[in-house]
């Protein structure tokens, strides 16, 4: 893994993610879609608390917090980390996940300041993950146990794949469907 590529990668998505909220009137922000689903605040909030999360988790893997083991990836896991996608299955949040990370609808004001905190958690966990041991892992409630560098890659790959979703909302919302 290329981890001057990959912090690139999560720096151009937070980039994007922050220049798209200029586009949007407090309105279109909190406005569910015509098609159900998340609004586009929801999206904001969800990506970058589950961002800030999963900074945690990487780093309990470098500072040797969480246990060792010899589990690994299930086959979500693999999929993802091989292909540098999310698959493409509907899910929903976990029960054990919704009440440590409920989606709710925020201000575009917040969006912007969930934005500069996760850049900063960014900046440093970044350097932890080179040197962080193969053998630390900390579980993903969906893909298995990930070691630092996979959580970094799962920060990029869910970073981009809500970037999608966010198009999915704004054509919905252009459609009238």
């Amino acid at each position: 893994m290329n981890l001057g590529k990959e912090r690139r990668l999560i720096d151009d998505a937070l980039s994007n993610y922050r220049a798209q909220l200029d586009s949007f009137t407090d309105e279109q922000f909190t406005k569910t879609p015509p098609m159900g689903g998340w609004s586009l605040a929801e999206v904001y909030e969800h990506i970058m608390k589950a961002t800030l999360s999963s900074g945690i988790a990487l780093e309990r893997c470098a500072h040797n917090v969480a246990e060792p083991t010899k589990g690994g990836l299930n086959f979500w896991g693999y999929y993802t980390m091989l292909t540098g996608k999310i698959p493409p299955i509907k899910v929903t949040a976990p029960e054990n996940m919704t009440g440590i990370n409920p989606t709710g609808k925020i201000s575009i004001e917040e969006a912007k300041n969930l934005i500069i905190k996760t850049r900063k958690r960014m900046d440093t966990i970044a350097p932890l993950v080179k040197d962080a041991s193969p053998k630390i892992k900390y579980k993903h409630p969906r893909l298995g146990m990930l070691t630092a560098p996979q959580w970094y890659k799962f920060i990029r790959v869910h970073l981009l794949h809500h970037l999608d979703q966010l198009d999915r909302i704004k054509n919905n919302f252009s459609s009238g469907r």
